[in-house]
């Protein structure tokens, strides 16, 4: 992947948008979101005894989450611009504060789905927000920014089933509790957030000058379903996968754990490489190499490495792809909202969607299905290069 030099002229300088402790609360907010969605599958075995729940009524609580995520976007995309950013940030950090303290306390099943769905609200918020701002506010850095940022959410991730397991899961209840109180601190660190505009200044519509603006959001609309799919698809059939070829349970729960750990690396490592490559570069490699690595993984020896790898490749996309989202659709007045709520759709519908398919195929088929949603991925960023080479 050859370096595109920055030959033309010096872009004007974005207003500050986010002083150093703003980006420091920005992070640790991303932490926190990340532990969040983390919390509920560990929480199951608390759940069902406390409300009498089989374990599908208690997989509801993530589609709860969900759902209040997806609103989240939607409300909050709504009144972006138009209300200040920390009021909408400090309003996100309340929802989630007041949605994990009721989740705690609730005394029934219904009141507990409800509290999932006003912390999700405030989930969808945070996510939309931050991520939208971080992709207008750094200039040239935004993607790097945008990769450093949506890494600490992979840290939440990998401690949120830690600190649930590390308490009990009967216990549950502790671990929101300290969520909520950890919320509260960092809706009152916001001073250092500012207001900008909502689209970037001095943007051009890269790809929309030739390719009606309905085809390009649609195109990354595709990008983002099917590459979260992947993600939460890996995520979920990895280890019965490497069970199902000979792997031993406890190798296959470490290699899941390896391959969260390793898109979480990935965003950090990327970071730099953002700063040299343009983001059309990196989201064709990261495709590339994550079709690549889901082959592999069909070859029993280098399966847990392979998995390991598509969890690398995998990192940047999600970042990566709203800077070049802002350059390609800058006039798009919801581009943002549409692909992150896309996003987490993607991770919902996989769920039934693959589980359906693998059915159907056989659990060794998994690395082969989603191999292709993958080169369905790829081929959607072929389709956008060619698009913004055409404008």
């Amino acid at each position: 992947m050859a370096a595109e030099p920055h030959h033309h002229a010096q872009p004007e300088l974005p207003p500050r948008v986010f002083s150093r402790t703003a980006v420091i609360a920005s992070c640790a907010a991303f932490v926190l979101i990340g532990a969040l969605q983390a919390f509920y599958g560990p929480a199951i075995p608390g759940l069902r005894p406390r409300f009498g729940l089989s374990p599908a009524a208690a997989g509801l609580a993530l589609s709860a989450h969900f759902a209040g995520g997806v609103a989240g976007v939607l409300l909050f995309d709504r009144i972006y611009g138009r209300v200040g950013n920390r009021i909408v940030l400090a309003g996100s950090h309340l929802l989630m504060a007041a949605g994990a303290a009721g989740f705690a306390l609730a005394p029934s099943w219904p009141p507990a789905l409800a509290c999932a769905l006003i912390a999700g609200l405030g989930f969808g918020g945070i996510d939309y927000g931050l991520n939208q701002l971080f992709a207008v506010a750094f200039g040239n850095r935004s993607t790097a920014m945008l990769n450093i940022l949506n890494a600490h959410f992979g840290i939440g991730a990998i401690l949120g089933p830690v600190l649930v397991g590390a308490v009990g899961a009967q216990h549950y209840t502790v671990v929101f509790w300290a969520f909520a109180l950890a919320c509260l601190p960092l809706a009152f660190c916001l001073s250092g957030v500012r207001d900008t505009p909502r689209e970037p200044a001095g943007s051009t519509a890269t790809g929309a000058r030739t390719r009606s603006l309905a085809a390009v959001l649609g195109v990354f609309v595709l990008l983002y379903v099917l590459h979260v799919g992947i993600e939460a698809g890996v995520g979920g059939w990895e280890p019965t996968h490497l069970e199902t070829i000979g792997y031993g349970a406890g190798l296959a729960a470490t290699a899941t754990s390896v391959y969260w750990l390793m898109m979480t690396l990935g965003r950090f490592l990327v970071a730099p490489l953002a700063l040299r490559y343009s983001a059309q570069q990196i989201i064709a490699v990261a495709c590339t190499g994550m079709t690549a690595c889901l082959l592999l993984a069909s070859i029993r020896p280098l399966a847990p490495f392979a998995y390991a790898g598509v969890g690398l490749f995998i990192a940047p996309i999600f970042p990566t792809g709203l800077p070049w989202l802002n350059r390609a659709a800058p006039r798009a007045r919801a581009a943002g909202a549409l692909v992150i709520a896309a996003s987490m759709v993607g991770g919902v519908a996989a769920g039934p969607v693959l589980g359906s398919a693998i059915e159907q195929a056989g659990i060794r088929s998994v690395p082969l299905i989603l191999g292709a949603v993958s080169v369905g991925c790829l081929a959607a960023t072929v389709w956008l290069v060619r698009a913004a080479k055409e404008a």
